[in-house]
């Protein structure tokens, strides 16, 4: 009877007790530590972090090599530009005014030519 009479004042107690988690019973086989659950998705959660800040990082450096890239093949272009010959008035150049009129000079032109090849016969070595 004694017996009994515990066994009934305990019922109320047993009912109040928390069930077993049955989605992670380390009976079963698939069973994993709390504290390892824990720490598994804190270190899963880290790697995510970094792998967005590592991607970031990778954006950042390509944007400046492709600007310092750009940059140098401007820079090249400009010089071979300007270091081309025949440019009609490249930038930094000054044109300089044709004064004596060169082959469309009035006097060679309407003069004699023959009076210009006895000019420049000077220049041959004579025999």
């Amino acid at each position: 009877m004694k017996r009994l009479l515990i066994m009934a004042a305990m019922l109320p107690f047993a009912a109040l007790a928390q069930p077993l988690n049955t989605t992670n019973n380390p009976n079963l086989p698939d069973y994993k530590i709390p504290s390892q659950q824990r720490l598994q998705t804190q270190m899963k959660s880290q790697q995510v972090q970094q792998k967005g800040m590592l991607n970031q990082q990778l954006q950042t450096q390509t944007r400046v090599q492709q600007q310092q890239l750009q940059t140098q093949m401007n820079n090249n272009r400009q010089r071979i530009q300007q270091a081309q010959p025949g440019e009609r008035n490249p930038a930094g150049q000054q044109m300089l005014p044709n004064t004596n009129g060169g082959m469309l000079n009035q006097s060679g032109a309407s003069g004699n030519s023959d009076s210009l090849l006895n000019n420049q016969q000077h220049m041959l070595p004579q025999r």
